[in-house]
């Protein structure tokens, strides 16, 4: 029972840790990368679909992005799709690619991308100790059934305290490393 729980907590904590990737991914640094681009939705066909379905996205050099769409009756549609996310790009079209330079950041905005990005790492925090508390109160809530032992309910605090830290270190890490890739010039 003990470790079904404790099962469920590593797989939820896991997506926590996959959706602080996804919100790391959004923050653009001063280099191209593709993944920059993954939230962008494009209207195929009347329906919003990822960028990555309808093109190919491609980095040219250390600023610049090329988006290559399948069909070219969709050059228009990607275009207008970028420049309305809040992302900040302005894409230049040239025949049937789409160019997209990063602008270079200024120091006020990689300061704000940082507060940000410890802001993310703080909600994973957050959500990784909401993920510990629940466990933890269905273990109590054992114990007060009589399911589980004294011993069970100590090992099992610990337990979920070495599964949190361990997780809450991957966040730090991650945090570490996107503060890191911010400050780079």
């Amino acid at each position: 029972m003990i470790n079904e729980l404790r099962q469920d907590a590593e797989k939820r904590m896991e997506k926590t840790l996959e959706a602080l990737g996804h919100s790391m991914n959004k923050i653009r640094t001063g280099r191209a990368h593709p993944n920059i681009l993954d939230s962008i939705m494009v209207s195929y066909y009347g329906s919003d679909t990822p960028l990555s379905q309808v093109a190919s996205v491609s980095v040219i050099d250390a600023r610049t992005l090329a988006v290559t769409p399948w069909e070219k009756s969709l050059v228009q549609d990607i275009e207008r799709a970028i420049m309305k996310s809040d992302l900040g790009l302005n894409p230049a079209t040239a025949g049937e690619v789409i160019r997209i330079p990063m602008p270079a950041l200024t120091e006020e905005t990689r300061k704000g991308f940082i507060r940000q990005a410890r802001k993310e790492a703080e909600n994973s925090k957050i959500s990784v100790r909401n993920i510990r508390r629940d466990v933890l109160s269905d273990i109590k809530d054992l114990l007060k059934e009589k399911e589980i032992t004294e011993d069970d309910d100590r090992r099992a605090h610990e337990d979920m305290q070495k599964l949190t830290d361990r997780f809450i270190g991957v966040v730090d890490e991650a945090l570490a490393a996107k503060e890191q890739d911010l400050m780079e010039i």
